[in-house]
């Protein structure tokens, strides 16, 4: 059974998010405050990591920054607050997904179980090939030129839906539809901020990137040579 780790000090929503996913087929453990998810995700290694960004003392931006240290656990971010900036750092700094207070209960399951999805190993061990980037689907695993670069498994899902098309120019919605794999109403912008992070680990220079390009006013493609 899949571990779910809710961290949120809002016992009524931790109640709420508890027995939906409980009801959904998944183990729930509950943190209240950023120290004791860092603790609780240590000790108890859950498969995905729900994570108020608004949180007392240590706020889910620096739980967000303390995991991505050590871990490549799915985090989606739930976010009461209006600034798109807050949702951009969070994704910056690795976050797979956001849900926005308040929120469907119902929609929340259904990205916790597309983030598992994305996170989930493929035992046929399929390669990918772009240019001299070489995609492991089985490992989630991307080399470029022979270097290992290390992926969130949502910045793999990107990369991997653009390499089945190399060359090919992507918006930013067709990019949501194939990493979420459900139709969701969702921020474009998300896809910006992958970009960035994608960039910052796998290109030379992220200013003048080599593989991951944008095409200006339309979206992004991965290159094909």
């Amino acid at each position: 059974m899949q571990q779910i780790l809710i961290v949120d000090d809002e016992p009524k929503i931790t109640r709420l998010v508890s027995d939906y996913l409980e009801k959904a087929g998944f183990s729930v453990i509950v943190a209240r405050d950023g120290r004791e998810a860092l603790m609780r995700a240590r000790t108890e290694r859950p498969d995905l990591v729900v994570l108020d960004l608004g949180l007392p003392e240590m706020d889910g931006l620096d739980v967000t920054r303390a995991l991505r240290r050590d871990s490549g656990v799915p985090i989606i971010m739930l976010t009461a607050r209006a600034e798109e900036a807050d949702t951009v750092v969070g994704l910056e700094l690795g976050a797979d997904d956001y849900v926005t207070k308040p929120f469907s209960p119902r929609e929340l399951v259904a990205r916790v179980r597309a983030v598992l999805r994305r996170h989930e190993v493929d035992s046929g061990g399929e390669l990918l090939r772009a240019g001299d980037l070489t995609l492991d689907l089985g490992r989630m695993r991307l080399d470029a030129d022979g270097r290992r670069v290390d992926l969130t498994p949502t910045e793999f899902a990107l990369v991997a839906a653009m390499a089945r098309q190399p060359g090919r120019v992507f918006t930013r919605s067709q990019l949501l539809d194939a990493i979420h794999g459900v139709a969701f109403e969702s921020y474009e912008r998300a896809i910006d901020a992958h970009v960035k992070n994608i960039r910052r680990k796998l290109e030379a220079d992220p200013r003048q990137p080599r593989y991951l390009l944008t095409v200006y006013g339309v979206g992004y493609r991965l290159t094909d040579a």
